[in-house]
C-alpha cells in the first residue's frame, strides 16, 4: 500500500459542543497574563499583535458507541470547546490555544502539519500540563491545510484510547467548492466486553473495529456534478489503511496539509500512514460506495449517494493547485548535509516517549538553512511509520536525481526498504522524529534533531 500513496468518503456529522468546567469568559480572560511569555517565539521587538483567533481545548474522558445496541465505550479525547462544527482558522492567524487536561495523566498536545512553531511540539524540554491544570500558549498558524493535535507522543501513559482533533487551515483566498468536509477515519480494537484496548498494549482476543468521526457507518448526500472537497484523515495510531469511492475520479490537491501539483489516486483509492492526512477533490455524479482496506480485507464503511436535483448541468473544468504555502520551490541536493537514521533499531538513541528526554544524543544537527537528507532505513519484518516535526520533506526518486511532486510530513516504509527524503532546515530549535511500528502492540519511539 505505501507505493500507492507515494503516486499519490461521506456526510461529516457535526462534532458535539463540548464546555470546560470554567466558563469560557473566565478561561479567556486569564490569557493576558501568559500571552507575552507564551508567544515570545513568535514576536518581533516591541508591542506583541493581538491574537486573531482562540481555541479552547480540553483532554477528558468520553464514550463512543462502538457496537450497536450495546453500552457505550469508555474512551478519552482531546475535544474543541470552543468550536461546535469543528475547529477551522485560517492562514496567517496567531491563535491562542488555551489548553485543560482532566484527565489523570500530564499531558501535551502535538500538532501535526504545523511548521516552525516551536510552542507546539512537547517533548523538547516543555513540561506537560498536569491534570486539572490549564496552560495557555499563542500559535502562528503560518500555513493553510489539514492539520492534526493528537496525545499520541503520552499514550504510555494512557489507560484508555484517545481521539485525536482536526484543524483547518483555510486559505486567505476562496477555493472553487461547493462544500468542504472532514473524514477522520480511526482503528479500535475492542475486548468482547466492550472494552478499547490503547495502542502499545497487546491487543490479543480483540476485534478491530474502523469509525468515520466517531461513527461505525456514514453517508454522504449530494447533489448531481457538486464538488467536494473532502480531506481525509488516518486517525489509525498503527495501521497503513486504503480509503477508496468507487466510480469516481478521486483527485488529490494537497497531502500532509502542503498543496501538492494535482494528480488523480489510483484508482480512486487513497492509501495514508497512521496520522496522515489527504485533501482529495470529488466532483459527485453517482451513487456509489465507500470501501476502507485495512491490509486484511475490504470492508463497505458507507456510501455516497447523489440525489436526483443537479447542482449544476455538467462538471466543473479540473481544478488548479490550492495556493502555494511558500516552501522552496527548488531543494540544493548537491550540497545537502546527508544522515542515515535506521528506524526504530536498538543502540542508536531511539527512546520510548516516557523515558526520552532532550539531554539524549541528537540523530542529527545541522545550521538553518541548509539542505537535509536522510536515508531512512527500516530494519523491521513490518512497516514501520516515520514522522518529523518542524519541517515538510519531498519524497526522492529512487535514483537521488528528482522528488514526488507533493510535500510529506508522515511516511510508512516497507520492510527492509530504505526511502530518502529531503528538506530545508529553516526553523530552528530542537525537533522530534517518531518512528512506530505497524503492531497495535509496538512502542511509539522517538528522538531529536537540531537546527541551529
Amino acid at each position: 500500500m505505501a507505493g500507492l500513496i507515494q503516486r499519490g468518503v461521506v456526510r461529516i456529522s457535526p462534532m458535539k459542543p463540548r464546555i470546560f468546567d470554567l466558563d469560557r469568559r473566565q478561561v479567556l480572560a486569564r490569557l493576558g497574563a501568559s500571552l507575552g511569555a507564551s508567544a515570545a517565539g513568535f514576536m518581533t521587538a516591541g508591542a506583541a499583535p493581538l491574537p486573531t483567533a482562540q481555541v479552547l481545548l480540553q483532554a477528558k474522558p468520553a464514550t463512543l458507541d462502538l457496537r450497536p445496541g450495546r453500552s457505550a465505550t469508555a474512551i478519552w479525547e482531546l475535544a474543541a470547546a470552543s468550536h461546535t462544527r469543528g475547529v477551522r482558522l485560517k492562514r496567517g492567524d496567531l491563535c491562542e490555544v488555551v489548553f485543560r487536561n482532566d484527565l489523570p495523566v500530564p499531558l501535551a498536545p502535538a500538532w501535526y502539519g504545523l511548521n516552525g512553531a516551536a510552542v507546539a511540539d512537547p517533548q523538547r524540554g516543555r513540561m506537560p500540563t498536569a491534570p486539572g491544570a490549564t496552560e495557555t500558549s499563542t500559535i502562528s498558524i503560518s500555513s493553510a491545510g489539514t492539520l492534526l493535535i493528537d496525545l499520541r507522543l503520552f499514550e504510555g501513559g494512557l489507560k484508555q484510547p484517545s481521539r485525536p482533533l482536526p484543524i483547518i487551515a483555510a486559505e486567505t483566498s476562496p477555493i472553487a467548492v461547493d462544500r468542504d468536509e472532514v473524514l477522520l477515519i480511526e482503528e479500535w480494537h475492542l475486548r468482547p466486553d466492550g472494552a478499547a484496548v490503547p495502542p502499545g498494549q497487546d491487543p490479543k482476543d480483540t476485534t478491530p473495529l474502523y469509525t468515520i468521526n466517531g461513527h461505525t457507518s456514514f453517508e454522504l448526500s449530494a447533489s448531481g456534478n457538486q464538488r467536494l472537497r473532502l480531506r481525509f484523515i488516518n486517525g489509525s495510531q498503527r495501521s497503513v489503511l486504503a480509503i477508496k469511492l468507487e466510480s469516481h475520479e478521486v483527485r488529490v490537491m494537497a497531502l500532509d496539509g502542503q498543496p501538492a501539483e494535482p494528480f488523480p489516486a489510483r484508482n480512486g483509492a487513497l492509501v495514508l500512514a497512521p496520522g496522515a492526512r489527504a485533501d482529495a477533490f470529488v466532483d459527485a455524479t453517482k451513487s456509489a460506495v465507500f470501501l476502507l482496506h485495512d491490509g486484511k480485507a475490504a470492508h463497505t464503511v458507507g456510501n455516497l449517494k447523489v440525489s436526483g436535483r443537479f447542482e449544476r448541468s455538467a462538471p466543473l473544468e479540473p481544478a488548479r493547485p490550492l495556493p502555494s504555502n511558500d516552501l522552496p520551490e527548488k531543494l540544493d541536493l548537491k550540497g545537502a548535509l546527508r544522515f542515515d537514521v535506521a528506524l526504530g533499531a536498538p543502540d542508536t538513541g531511539w527512546a520510548r516517549t516516557a523515558s526520552f528526554s532532550t539531554a539524549s544524543l541528537p540523530a542529527f544537527r545541522t545550521k538553518a538553512g541548509r539542505t537535509i537528507v536522510l536515508a531512512l532505513k527500516n530494519p523491521a519484518p513490518v512497516t514501520t511509520v516515520f514522522a518529523l516535526h518542524g519541517h515538510h520533506f519531498r519524497l526522492l526518486d529512487r535514483l537521488d536525481d528528482g522528488w514526488k511532486p507533493y510535500w510529506l510530513d508522515t511516511l510508512a516504509i516497507e520492510p527492509g526498504q530504505t526511502e530518502r527524503i529531503a528538506f530545508a532546515a529553516t526553523s530552528p530549535g530542537r525537533w522530534l522524529i517518531e518512528s512506530v511500528a505497524t503492531d497495535w502492540a509496538a512502542p511509539r519511539l522517538v528522538r531529536w534533531y537540531g537546527v541551529e
